[in-house]
C-alpha cells in the first residue's frame, strides 16, 4: 500500500508527464470554474442561486476525489465560515457520496478475506448504507445475530491519493505568496501532514489498533461508546466492527425528534475531545458529524456519545500536552506575557522573536474576545482578528499541530451547528480547573505550583480563587464536593508534598514569620467550601430536583 514521501511522489509523477500534466488541467480548470461562478453570484440574495452554488460546490469537489472531498469535509463542520444554505449540501461529503460498484466491493472482500462475503456473513446487503470519500459501508449480520459494519475501501486509492496530493501541493506552494496570511512558511509541512494521515487512514490494519487503543482510554467512562472490532473479518482494506444504532449529530431537529438533549450531548464531545488532548495525548482528529452519533441515556450532566471511523488519529507529546493547559490558564487568567512563552514552547512563535511588541497584540487580540466573560470566547470571534496577528508578526502553525487544530475546529464547528449560541471554552476552563485542583498526577500537580505560585513563591490567592470561582460558576456542574475531597486528599497526601513545601516557604519569608497569606487562603477556604455549600452539592449527587 507504501505511504506517502513528497519528495519521492513528486518525482514519481514528474516520471510521468502525461499523468501530471492531463490532472493538472482537470484540477485547474474545475476549482477556477468554481472560483468564477462563486465571485459571479455568493452575494444573490436568491434562495435559487444559493441552491445551484451549493450543488455546483459539491460536485466539483465530488468529481475531484478524495483529497478534495476531504476539504469540503473540513467546511462542512464550519458554519461560521460557511453559508448555512451551502452547508446542507457539504454535509453529504461526509457519508452520502456516490457509492463504488457492489461487484468490486464483492470482489475486494473475497480477495482481502479469503471467502466470498456470503459465507463469511450470515447476511450481507447488495447495496451499501453509506459511501464516504474512502471506502462505502454495509450492514451485515454474523451467523450469532450480531449486526456488524463491514468497511469496504474504494479501488486504486493509493495511485488516486498520491497523484493529488502532489497537485495539491505544488499548487498551494504557488499560491502562498497570495494569501493574506502569512502562511507561506511552513504550508508545504501542513500539507505533508494531510498527506500522512490520510495514508494511515487507507492501513485499516492501522485503523484496527487505533480503535481499540482509543476503546481502553474511554473503557470506563459509560458517556463514550467505541464500536469493537471483529479481527476475523478485517484486513488491510475491509473493516469489521459491531454496529452502532444512534442518531447522527448533525441536526438539532433529529436529535430533539429521538428525545436527545443537543448541549448534554455536546458537552459529552467537548469533554471527551480535551480528555483526548490534555489527559491521554491521542486523539480523534476527525470529529466531523458523520463520525459521531448520539445514544440514548445520561451520566449526570453529559449524554452518551459513540466514535466511530479510527483511521485519522494522532499523538501529541507530554510536554506539548502540558504547555496547552498551561496556555488555557493563562488565556483564561489574562497573562499575555506566559501566554506568548507558551506560543514559542509549541512552536507558534521563534524563541528567537521579540515578544515585546507581541504581547500587547495579544492582549488586544485574545482579550478582546474573551472580553467580561469566559463564556464570550470562541474561536471565530479570533480568527478573523489573528490573521491580521500572523501577517504582521512571526507567527507560523508547527505541522504537527495541523491535525489538533483541524479536531478544535472540527469539533467547535458541530457544537455550533446543534446550538449557534455555544462557547466552548466556557466546558473547557472549568473541565481545566477541575483537574488542576485536583492535583491527581504528578504533571497536574506541578501545574498548579506553577499556577498559584510566582517566581518569588508567593501565593497568588487571585488565581486559586479564579479557579475555584469558576468550578463553582458552571452551570452544567457546580459541585464542589468533589474539589473538597481532591484538594483536601493532595494536601494531606503523599503527591502533595511540593505543594506543602510551598505553603510552609511562603509562611517564612525574609526570616521572619508571614501569616497574612495564609490568613487569607483560610478565609478563601471557609467562603468556598462552606457547610451549606457542600450540603448543596450532597443534596444535588442524591436527588438534582432537590438542590
Amino acid at each position: 500500500m507504501g505511504s506517502y514521501s513528497p519528495g519521492k511522489d513528486l518525482r514519481w509523477l514528474l516520471l510521468r508527464p502525461w499523468v501530471l500534466v492531463s490532472r493538472l488541467v482537470v484540477v485547474l480548470w474545475q476549482l477556477t470554474s468554481l472560483a468564477l461562478v462563486l465571485v459571479a453570484q455568493a452575494n444573490s440574495q436568491s434562495p435559487d442561486v444559493q441552491k445551484r452554488l451549493a450543488k455546483r460546490i459539491l460536485t466539483t469537489l465530488t468529481g475531484l476525489g478524495p483529497c478534495f472531498i476531504k476539504v469540503g469535509q473540513s467546511l462542512s463542520t464550519r458554519p461560521d465560515l460557511v453559508r448555512r444554505d451551502w452547508l446542507e449540501q457539504l454535509t453529504q461529503l461526509q457519508d452520502n457520496l456516490p457509492a463504488f460498484p457492489h461487484a468490486i466491493a464483492l470482489a475486494t472482500i473475497e480477495a482481502e478475506l479469503g471467502a466470498p462475503a456470503d459465507q463469511l456473513f450470515e447476511s450481507f446487503p447488495d447495496y451499501p448504507v453509506a459511501a464516504a470519500s474512502l471506502g462505502q459501508v454495509y450492514k451485515a449480520q454474523l451467523a450469532d445475530g450480531h449486526w456488524v459494519a463491514v468497511k469496504v475501501q474504494r479501488p486504486n486509492l493509493p495511485y488516486t491519493l498520491r497523484r493529488d496530493l502532489v497537485i495539491i501541493r505544488i499548487l498551494a506552494i504557488t499560491v502562498a505568496p497570495l494569501l493574506p496570511l502569512n502562511l507561506g512558511f511552513g504550508l508545504g509541512d501542513i500539507i505533508d501532514e494531510f498527506g500522512r494521515s490520510l495514508f494511515e487512514e487507507i492501513d485499516y490494519h492501522q485503523e484496527a489498533d487505533n480503535a481499540e487503543r482509543f476503546a481502553a482510554l474511554f473503557a470506563n467512562q459509560p458517556e463514550v461508546t467505541v464500536p469493537r472490532v471483529e479481527r476475523l473479518l478485517s484486513s488491510g482494506r475491509v473493516l469489521t466492527t459491531s454496529w452502532i444504532n444512534g442518531t447522527k449529530l448533525q441536526e438539532r431537529q433529529a436529535l430533539e425528534a429521538h428525545q436527545l438533549d443537543p448541549t448534554a450531548l455536546i458537552r459529552t464531545g467537548v469533554i471527551a475531545g480535551l480528555q483526548q488532548l490534555l489527559e491521554f495525548g491521542y486523539f480523534h482528529a476527525d470529529p466531523h458529524p458523520g463520525n459521531l452519533f448520539a445514544l440514548p441515556g445520561r451520566t449526570g450532566v453529559l449524554g452518551h456519545v459513540a466514535y466511530v471511523d479510527f483511521g485519522m488519529m494522532d499523538s501529541i507529546s507530554d510536554s506539548d500536552r502540558l504547555t496547552l493547559t498551561g496556555a488555557v490558564v493563562h488565556l483564561i487568567n489574562r497573562d499575555f506575557r506566559d501566554l506568548a512563552l507558551d506560543f514559542v514552547k509549541l512552536g507558534f512563535l521563534n524563541p528567537k522573536a521579540d515578544l515585546e511588541p507581541i504581547i500587547p497584540a495579544l492582549e488586544e487580540v485574545l482579550g478582546g474576545a474573551l472580553g467580561e466573560n469566559v463564556g464570550a470566547f470562541n474561536f471565530k470571534a479570533i480568527t478573523d482578528r489573528f490573521s491580521e496577528l500572523m501577517y504582521a508578526y512571526p507567527f507560523r502553525v508547527p505541522a504537527r499541530f495541523a491535525l489538533i487544530i483541524r479536531a478544535v475546529v472540527s469539533q467547535e464547528g458541530l457544537a455550533l451547528r446543534l446550538d449557534p449560541s455555544f462557547k466552548i471554552i466556557r466546558v473547557a476552563y472549568p473541565y481545566v480547573a477541575r483537574r488542576l485542583l485536583a492535583g491527581d498526577t504528578a504533571e497536574m500537580r506541578e501545574k498548579l505550583l506553577e499556577v498559584i505560585f510566582d517566581a518569588n513563591g508567593r501565593l497568588r490567592l487571585e488565581r486559586l480563587e479564579n479557579l475555584l470561582s469558576v468550578v463553582e460558576n458552571d452551570s452544567a456542574n457546580p459541585d464542589l464536593l468533589p474539589v473538597a475531597g481532591a484538594g483536601l486528599k493532595l494536601l494531606l497526601g503523599k503527591g502533595g508534598s511540593s505543594l506543602r513545601q510551598r505553603l510552609l516557604l511562603n509562611l517564612v519569608q525574609d526570616d521572619r514569620l508571614q501569616t497574612e497569606d495564609l490568613r487569607a487562603l483560610a478565609s478563601l477556604l471557609r467562603r468556598t467550601f462552606s457547610p451549606r455549600k457542600l450540603v448543596g452539592g450532597v443534596l444535588r449527587q442524591l436527588n438534582p430536583m432537590a438542590a
